[in-house]
């Protein structure tokens, strides 16, 4: 865990900003001096590859980073291999780990990263991140081989989290999907990071951080309990 370099980031907008704006700042930090990354899009899935990562590259612009597409290569696994920085997006997480599957990039992406590339991801590529895509909030369109994800970090994740509840709505909440979670594996740690904020690990250690301008939390859920996480707690036990 110590060579890990990871951000894991909520959402790509917080209510109304522009795309990625509120995480830029985040993501030039966690990138350092990296200049060009590998951009994986497999979560879209009403907007093609090539679509995606244009909007991505837009959005990167900004903090002079170069994005190359892995659709854009000639080889994924290679791309992988050689890639300096993982990007993965959100989108819908099933039909994400499925390609992932589709194209034997796991243990590569796991490996990688274990060795110190930086991974950032977001929304779907930030669940991915977890033990598995159980806790996700996206609808199964397709079925992946398995619901194992990358297991970078040895908890389950809940990007999008939120608390509120539409006035004459009747469904589950979020916390009682949770819940239903615990109840079944009550030993495993799920985390669940608000629009706005990520999840930082570096150096062995792993903090809450903040966008741009944002002030919210995440929740630690475990065994039946929920505890409310800042920025100023120390979550690297979690690890």
């Amino acid at each position: 865990m110590e060579n890990k370099n990871i951000l894991l980031i909520s959402s790509s907008r917080v209510g109304t900003t522009d795309y990625l704006s509120h995480a830029l700042t985040l993501i030039k930090q966690q990138l350092a001096d990296i200049k060009t990354v590998l951009f994986i899009p497999y979560a879209g899935v009403t907007m093609s590859y090539q679509e995606y990562s244009s909007k991505v590259k837009a959005a990167l612009a900004a903090i002079d980073v170069d994005v190359v597409g892995i659709d854009e290569t000639n080889d994924a696994v290679m791309a992988v291999k050689q890639a300096q920085a993982i990007l993965v997006g959100g989108g819908n997480t099933f039909r994400l780990l499925e390609r992932l599957y589709h194209f034997n990039l796991l243990n590569e992406i796991r490996a990688k990263v274990n060795s110190g590339t930086p991974y950032i991801g977001w929304s779907a590529g930030a669940n991915i991140a977890g033990l598995s895509i159980k806790t996700t909030n996206d609808m199964p369109i397709i079925e992946p081989p398995s619901f194992s994800a990358l297991a970078l970090v040895n908890f389950q994740l809940n990007p999008h989290y939120t608390e509120y509840q539409p006035p004459g709505f009747n469904g589950e909440t979020r916390e009682q999907r949770l819940a239903e979670f615990m109840v079944l594996k009550p030993e495993t740690n799920i985390i669940g990071i608000e629009e706005g904020s990520a999840l930082k690990i570096a150096n062995g250690k792993m903090q809450l951080v903040m966008g741009k301008n944002i002030d919210v939390s995440g929740v630690l859920f475990n065994n039946g309990n929920k505890t409310r996480l800042t920025i100023n707690d120390n979550l690297a036990h979690l690890l």
